[in-house]
C-alpha cells in the first residue's frame, strides 16, 4: 500500500520534469542575401534538416543542414558524351552550435534563441545522368569560408504526446568567403550575410 501511495505521489512530479531529448526537424523557406553579396546574389528557395540534442529543459545542442537554390542565377550547360547537361548554383550553410530554451505551459509552446559556428559552400553543380555514372565539371566554380550565425524560434506540440511539433525559425549567417567568380559574385574575399526564414516541422522524443 505504502509503494502504491509513493508511486501516486511521485508519478506527476516525474511526468512534468520529462522533456523531449531528441529533436529532428525538416524546414522549408527563402534565402537572402546581404552584405558585400546583397546585390550580386538573389533571393532562394531554402530547405534543411536539423538535429538537437536537449541535454538540459532550458538548452540544446544544435547541427544541420541548409540549402539554397539558383541565388546566382547560374542557368549553362556542360557538353558531355551523352550530350549536354544543366549546370545549377546551390548555396550550402552547415551552422554548429547551440540555443537556450524557454517551454511555456508545459512543453505545448516554447521560444528559443541561440547561434554558433558555420560553414558556407557556394558551388555550381552539373545535373548527373544516374547514380552510377558521374560527370566531372572541370567548369563549376565553388566559394566557400568560415563564419558563425544567430537564430530565434517559436513552435508549438501538436499532439498530446508532444512527439510532434510546428515551429518557425529565423537565422542570420555571416562568413567571410572567397573562391572562384560566381554568377556577380567576383573573385575575391567578401563578407558575406544571409537571412534564412523558415516554417518547420519536427520529431521528438
Amino acid at each position: 500500500m505504502k509503494r502504491l501511495l509513493w508511486f501516486a505521489l511521485a508519478f506527476p512530479l516525474v511526468a512534468q520534469d520529462w522533456y523531449p531529448k531528441h529533436n529532428f526537424t525538416v524546414s522549408g523557406g527563402f534565402a537572402r542575401p546581404r552584405g558585400d553579396i546583397g546585390g550580386l546574389l538573389g533571393d532562394a528557395p531554402a530547405f534543411g534538416f536539423g538535429y538537437g540534442f536537449r541535454f538540459h529543459r532550458s538548452f540544446q545542442v544544435d547541427a544541420g543542414l541548409d540549402t539554397g537554390f539558383g541565388a546566382a542565377g547560374i542557368r549553362d550547360f556542360l557538353d558531355t558524351e551523352i550530350g549536354p547537361r544543366r549546370i545549377r548554383d546551390y548555396q550550402v550553410f552547415v551552422p554548429f552550435g547551440g540555443r537556450a530554451i524557454l517551454p511555456i505551459a508545459g512543453e505545448r509552446f516554447w521560444i528559443g534563441g541561440g547561434g554558433g559556428g558555420a560553414y558556407i559552400d557556394y558551388r555550381e553543380r552539373v545535373n548527373q545522368a544516374d547514380e552510377y555514372y558521374r560527370i566531372d565539371c572541370p567548369s563549376c566554380a565553388s566559394r566557400n569560408g568560415w563564419g558563425y550565425y544567430g537564430l530565434v524560434n517559436v513552435g508549438a506540440a501538436l499532439d498530446r504526446s508532444k512527439r510532434f511539433r510546428l515551429g518557425v525559425t529565423a537565422k542570420m549567417y555571416r562568413a567571410h568567403t572567397d573562391g572562384d567568380p560566381l554568377g556577380a559574385v567576383p573573385g575575391f574575399r567578401t563578407k558575406d550575410r544571409w537571412f534564412l526564414l523558415g516554417g518547420e516541422f519536427g520529431f521528438s522524443f
